[in-house]
């Protein structure tokens, strides 16, 4: 991504809900202390580490979205002493009521809304030399995320790294029915068999199978 990070750095929603999903599914079945959730407000990270944050919002069926979130250690959120407005000129339709808490809050570093097939945000003052994107969501990417999206897949769900192959196989598999609103309960349990490991928890179906129907990717 570039520094700071600009619009075109995003991949399409679409790919970035699949992305998000897979990781919040796999979250789930293998975590007793999830950082994913599914929820009204979207799909959302909680803790990137650090205290870092993403939430991703879709608004008429797909058709805008907004991306946003903050990484303490990379977010540039004050310009001569002056708080950022990340929301000044933002469309009418976007979720205002929730993004205004989060301004309010200082808890923004970055803030990027689609609409009209492509993504936006404000013009960052010359002053800013990163808003944090690429630290807390480097599997955000439209280019190069692929690798950082997968090791991400693969820490969620703590299998032993001889094991990256079958994993990486069932996570694509699974971005793409997610992507297209196709999966089922088959999936999300070949999503979760790469974890499946002698003297281990079996990862909790259930709760994962939950949280994808909360996500609306199942057919």
């Amino acid at each position: 991504m570039h520094a700071p990070s600009r619009p075109e750095d995003l991949a399409h929603p679409e790919l970035l809900w699949a992305r998000a999903v897979t990781l919040a599914v796999i979250d789930a079945g293998c975590s007793v202390r999830p950082e994913h959730a599914v929820d009204d407000d979207g799909v959302w990270c909680h803790s990137t580490g650090a205290g870092g944050w993403w939430r991703l919002t879709l608004l008429d069926g797909g058709a805008r979205a907004v991306f946003c979130g903050q990484d303490p250690d990379g977010s540039h959120t004050h310009v001569g002493g002056e708080q950022i407005d990340f929301l000044a000129g933002g469309p009418d339709w976007l979720p205002w009521d929730l993004l205004r808490d989060g301004a309010a809050g200082n808890l923004f570093g970055f803030v990027y809304w689609w609409h009209d097939g492509a993504w936006h945000r404000i013009p960052y003052p010359d002053e800013v030399c990163e808003d944090g994107l690429d630290g807390a969501a480097p599997w955000a990417g439209s280019q190069g995320s692929q690798e950082e999206f997968l090791e991400l897949a693969m820490a969620l769900c703590d299998v032993p790294y001889g094991r990256k192959p079958a994993l990486t196989a069932a996570v694509s598999r699974f971005v793409e029915q997610a992507r297209e609103r196709k999966a089922d309960e088959a999936a999300v349990a070949a999503l979760l068999a790469p974890a499946l490991v002698e003297d281990r928890p079996a990862p909790r179906l259930d709760v994962a199978l939950a949280l994808a129907t909360r996500a609306g990717v199942l057919a």
